[in-house]
């Protein structure tokens, strides 16, 4: 039998974060010959100048339990009081079975709901409005949400426009009921008319390393051009919808596309001098729907961001798809 997920609570919060990341750092050297490229061409770029990149022993199903791990020790909630794991990746090899039941059965959480959610970078931000709507609506007691990606799987080393810029790593949050607001209302959507300018160039199936070589392209300059001149407006809302001001904003989250976007965006909202500004980017890279949970993580845990604190967090990315939404921290 399923858990009983009458409602429990009007509204939803953030109870606690995870993350795992891979033991391999890699540096700009070694991913800047088969561009022919150097490392001043790529920190000049995208302001990255490491990343990690999962070994074989490291797979995303892997990733997604540790990071998972860490969010429900991190919330003090056992895994039999989870009923429901989202799982946000565009990464994993198998349709079925789904990373998001894999990943419940490894964890002990028992018979939950599960899915698997592919919005790319905008992943995670999706799916925490899934869970605080199941939270709020009653659909849900406790929801895991995972952003887990192996993208080094899906990158071409020769690739001049991904080569330099994708990570690995899983970062998790337990979304949970509450006595007052801690997610404001999302601001989401799509524009399919420009998803071709991030792609996949070759049946899923055919991706594998080390032969043949990875098949995401992305025309950069035209990705760029849209995340700074329609992402601060989505932002905006956000915070608007939320009922706040931008001056209310403690720590801002955007997806870690690369430096030079995230320094944009959070220059061109005006946050507060002593807002928290996520730059995970530089020594994480672009970790696709990792992104967003594993910077928010890295910020509790080194005590940058603190409890109570408001978070604007905010993922776009292939779709071309974007959401972004404010969160109190636990």
């Amino acid at each position: 039998m399923t858990a009983d997920r009458r409602p429990a609570a009007g509204h939803s919060r953030i109870l606690g974060t995870g993350s795992f990341r891979p033991a391999r750092v890699v540096g700009n050297d070694e991913v800047a010959g088969p561009i022919h490229s150097s490392d001043d061409w790529i920190v000049s770029r995208s302001g990255i100048r490491t990343r990690r990149f999962a070994g074989e022993a490291e797979p995303v199903v892997d990733m997604a339990v540790a990071a998972g791990a860490r969010a429900l020790e991190d919330a003090g909630v056992a895994p039999e009081q989870i009923d429901t794991v989202l799982v946000a990746s565009m990464s994993s090899q198998l349709a079925a079975p789904t990373l998001s039941t894999r990943v419940a059965h490894r964890l002990g959480v028992g018979t939950p709901a599960a899915l698997d959610i592919n919005a790319a970078c905008s992943g995670f931000c999706y799916g925490t409005e899934l869970a605080s709507s199941l939270v709020r609506c009653g659909g849900a007691r406790n929801v895991l949400l995972i952003g887990a990606e192996r993208m080094s799987d899906l990158v071409d080393p020769a690739d001049r426009s991904t080569a330099f810029l994708f990570g690995d790593g899983a970062g998790a949050a337990v979304i949970g009921p509450s006595d007052a607001p801690g997610i404001g209302p999302v601001v989401w959507g799509s524009d399919g008319g420009r998803a071709g300018v991030i792609t996949m160039t070759a049946p899923f199936g055919t991706v594998r390393r080390p032969q043949p070589p990875g098949a995401l392209r992305m025309e950069g300059p035209a990705v760029f051009r849209w995340a700074i001149s329609e992402m601060g407006d989505v932002a905006q809302l956000a915070v608007k919808n939320a009922g706040l001001s931008i001056t209310d904003i403690d720590v801002f989250v955007p997806h870690q596309a690369n430096l030079r976007i995230v320094e944009t965006l959070a220059g061109a909202l005006a946050l507060r001098g002593d807002a928290v500004v996520a730059r995970d980017v530089v020594d994480t890279g672009n970790t696709s729907a990792a992104s967003v949970p594993l910077a928010l993580d890295r910020l509790r845990t080194e005590g940058a961001a603190r409890s109570g604190d408001l978070a604007l967090l905010m993922g776009f990315g292939a779709g071309l798809a974007y959401a972004a939404q404010v969160v109190r921290l636990p």
